[in-house]
């Protein structure tokens, strides 16, 4: 990996070393499971014998070095950031007048959410830098407290600067739409709008005092999700170094405790395997298990005041979201709502992923709102 100091900003290859590979192989020759579930469902977590299947194909039938020249002919940097290494893609539209446009990935997503999408947006006419989250993928992970949303998002305002962007779109899901609204808030030089497709304010909805009936429904997939799917959430904001140790220790745990929310969070067969086993792959190879998860334990620390921005701002609610927003949500919060639309036809919480056309054509028509 190239270390970059000062305000360089350098090309980045990827280069997993052939013992790596071979190391993951034998531990997955080795792994031990622990025995079937006792219940017919997924309700105690991910299926022995369908984490089984994937954990086959991962050892003989994936294919780490396809996605590793993949990525390496996009176009990769790194650069240092408030004293942090950070890797992002950096690509160009051929179009000379095209509107920069920042994209933040969450949990356990990564940069490789939108890869889908390089090819459609740049040729609609943006270019794309699509940073790795700090402790994400091939950036580095911090050794101090103190990274939180907000960080991320002066680092992230700082970058565009440097890469000579003067006026600029962010756009993010989960983590990624926390840190666009920090961005949002921070008003860095050069940002004109966000958009996102899971606004920050879920986590304290702004509930009106009569709720309406989407308001009600939304509280209930809250609720939902808090009783049935949060977990992970419990653990990695309030023990991310024990759960760390597992993740980045065990193959087949780290691929269990992925695999688990691409099976919830996206309808049956949305994602084939070898696009799950690239996230899966990405954390496992980079060692990113606890230093992805402290995000959660830095977010618990910050304050949650209710969001409230200025600048223009899009919403894109996809069908299986875990939490559909309200518009009237959306208009408490952002008091220059431009675009929103909940009528979109498929799609859930990986939505550039999941449905990359839908995803773009959602960009593009928010981005006519503000004149890009």
């Amino acid at each position: 990996m190239v270390i970059v100091t000062s305000n360089s900003v350098t090309p980045f290859r990827i280069d997993i070393p052939d013992s790596a590979l071979e190391d993951l192989k034998d531990r997955l020759r080795r792994v031990r499971l622990a025995g079937r579930e006792t219940t017919p469902d997924s309700s105690q977590g991910v299926q022995r014998e369908r984490l089984q299947e994937l954990l086959d194909y991962w050892a003989s039938g994936y294919d780490w070095r396809k996605l590793e020249r993949q990525l390496n002919e996009l176009g990769q940097f790194r650069t240092t950031l408030d004293g942090l290494g950070i890797h992002f893609l950096h690509v160009r539209s051929p179009r000379p007048a095209a509107t920069p446009l920042l994209l933040l990935h969450g949990w356990p997503g990564s940069f490789l959410e939108f890869l889908k999408t390089v090819g459609p947006l740049t040729e609609r006419g943006f270019h794309l830098v699509i940073p790795s989250m700090p402790g994400y993928g091939f950036s580095d992970q911090p050794t101090s407290t103190g990274w939180n949303p907000d960080r991320i998002a002066r680092a992230y305002g700082v970058l565009m600067q440097r890469l000579g962007y003067d006026s600029y779109l962010a756009q993010g899901g989960d983590w990624g739409g926390v840190v666009a609204t920090r961005m949002g808030a921070q008003r860095p030089a050069g940002l004109r709008a966000i958009h996102v497709n899971f606004p920050e304010f879920l986590a304290a909805p702004p509930v009106g005092d009569d709720p309406t009936p989407e308001e009600k429904a939304a509280l209930e997939q809250g609720s939902r999700f808090f009783a049935v799917h949060s977990g992970y959430h419990v653990v990695q904001r309030t023990r991310p170094q024990t759960i760390g140790y597992a993740l980045t220790d065990s193959p087949a745990g780290q691929a269990a405790w992925i695999y688990e929310k691409f099976l919830d969070w996206t309808r049956p067969d949305a994602l084939t395997r070898d696009e799950i086993l690239d996230h899966i792959s990405l954390y496992w190879f980079t060692g990113t298990g606890a230093s992805s998860a402290r995000l959660y334990w830095e977010y618990a620390r910050q304050p949650l005041a209710p969001t409230e921005l200025d600048l223009p701002v899009g919403v894109s609610v996809f069908p299986d979201e875990l939490t559909r927003t309200p518009r009237i949500w959306a208009e408490r919060a952002y008091h220059d709502l431009r675009y929103f639309n909940d009528d979109i036809p498929a799609g859930g919480h990986f939505a550039a992923l999941e449905e990359p056309e839908l995803f773009v054509e959602e960009i593009v028509a928010f981005a006519r709102t503000v004149g890009a």
